[in-house]
Protein backbone atom coordinates (compact mmCIF):
# COMPACT_ATOMS: atom_id res chain seq x y z
CA UNK A 1 0.00 0.00 0.00
CA UNK A 2 2.82 2.54 0.76
CA UNK A 3 3.79 1.90 -2.69
CA UNK A 4 1.02 2.51 -4.43
CA UNK A 5 0.99 6.33 -2.25
CA UNK A 6 4.35 6.95 -3.51
CA UNK A 7 3.21 6.53 -7.11
CA UNK A 8 0.54 8.38 -6.54
CA UNK A 9 2.43 11.38 -4.80
CA UNK A 10 5.44 11.44 -7.79
CA UNK A 11 2.09 11.54 -10.06
CA UNK A 12 0.88 14.44 -8.25
CA UNK A 13 3.74 16.10 -7.33
CA UNK A 14 5.32 15.75 -11.12
CA UNK A 15 1.74 16.52 -12.61
CA UNK A 16 2.00 20.38 -10.62
CA UNK A 17 5.48 21.07 -11.81
CA UNK A 18 4.26 20.47 -15.19
CA UNK A 19 1.75 22.37 -15.11
CA UNK A 20 3.22 25.30 -13.79
CA UNK A 21 6.57 25.13 -16.09
CA UNK A 22 4.30 25.29 -18.63
CA UNK A 23 2.28 27.93 -17.03
CA UNK A 24 5.91 30.43 -17.47
CA UNK A 25 6.35 28.85 -20.98
CA UNK A 26 8.82 26.28 -20.48
CA UNK A 27 7.42 23.72 -21.73
CA UNK A 28 10.78 21.80 -23.11
CA UNK A 29 11.26 21.82 -19.23
CA UNK A 30 8.24 20.72 -18.03
CA UNK A 31 8.06 17.31 -20.74
CA UNK A 32 11.42 16.27 -18.75
CA UNK A 33 10.13 16.68 -15.80
CA UNK A 34 7.37 14.09 -16.86
CA UNK A 35 9.88 11.95 -18.60
CA UNK A 36 12.04 11.64 -15.51
CA UNK A 37 9.01 11.15 -12.99
CA UNK A 38 7.46 8.47 -15.64
CA UNK A 39 11.12 7.25 -15.46
CA UNK A 40 11.21 6.91 -11.75
CA UNK A 41 7.89 5.26 -11.41
CA UNK A 42 8.98 2.78 -13.67
CA UNK A 43 11.84 1.77 -12.19
CA UNK A 44 10.19 1.77 -8.86
CA UNK A 45 7.48 -0.70 -10.51
CA UNK A 46 10.58 -2.69 -12.03
CA UNK A 47 12.08 -3.13 -8.76
CA UNK A 48 8.69 -4.40 -6.94
CA UNK A 49 8.19 -7.21 -9.91
CA UNK A 50 11.51 -8.39 -9.48
CA UNK A 51 11.06 -8.55 -5.91
CA UNK A 52 7.79 -10.89 -6.74
CA UNK A 53 9.66 -12.90 -8.92
CA UNK A 54 12.29 -13.54 -6.61
CA UNK A 55 9.55 -14.36 -4.08
CA UNK A 56 7.74 -17.13 -6.40
CA UNK A 57 10.93 -18.26 -7.07
CA UNK A 58 12.03 -19.08 -3.61
CA UNK A 59 8.56 -20.38 -3.31
CA UNK A 60 8.31 -22.79 -6.44
CA UNK A 61 11.99 -23.39 -6.16
CA UNK A 62 12.66 -23.90 -2.15
CA UNK A 63 15.61 -21.43 -2.57
CA UNK A 64 16.45 -18.92 0.30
Amino acid sequence: MNTIFQIAGIGIIVAMMHTVLKQMGKEDWAHWVTLIGFVVVLYMVATIIDDLFQKIRSVFLFQA
